[in-house]
């Protein structure tokens, strides 16, 4: 197997963010709550500055969100990881708007707004990002720092 030489830092960063931008999908990890640490996949809406995601508010991950925003979220393969540790804040549906409802639903597929099971969306705010391919790219893999960009 051949492995690529490291990326330097405006290359991973222009990769990230092209995956931040065009993925749908990403694991979610939690805790918090007597139910423990939870892992599961969600869809979701990237703005820039914060990701928009939603999930049932009974749901282990709603309430694990609801009672400790503290989360993890991971998206590509396991050779081309970004991980992400964020800060996640309940929203009302009134509080987004139209607009950031139908954003969502239109890049996803799913609009959790017309389920009878009320759903509870969060805007995700990251704290810092890290992305590596290889062993190689471990060194310099710290993206953004204290929610603010690297490079």
């Amino acid at each position: 197997m051949t492995i690529a030489p490291p990326r330097g830092l405006e290359e991973r960063l222009r990769d990230t963010r092209a995956r931040l931008a065009s993925d749908i999908d990403l694991w979610v990890a939690t805790s918090g709550s007597p139910d423990g640490v939870h892992l599961i996949p969600l869809s979701y809406l990237w703005d820039g500055t914060a990701f928009l995601i939603s999930t049932p508010r009974t749901s282990v991950t709603g309430r694990n969100l609801l009672r400790d925003g503290r989360v993890r979220l991971s998206l590509g393969p396991t050779r081309d990881v970004v991980v992400v540790d964020g800060t996640a804040e309940a929203v009302d549906i009134a509080d987004l708007g139209p607009a950031a409802v139908a954003a969502l639903a239109t890049r996803t597929g799913f609009d959790p707004s017309e389920l009878d099971e009320p759903y509870q969306y969060f805007l995700i705010r990251p704290r810092r990002i890290q992305a590596w391919r290889e062993a190689n790219e471990l060194r310099g893999r710290v993206l953004m720092r204290d929610g603010r960009w690297l490079g």
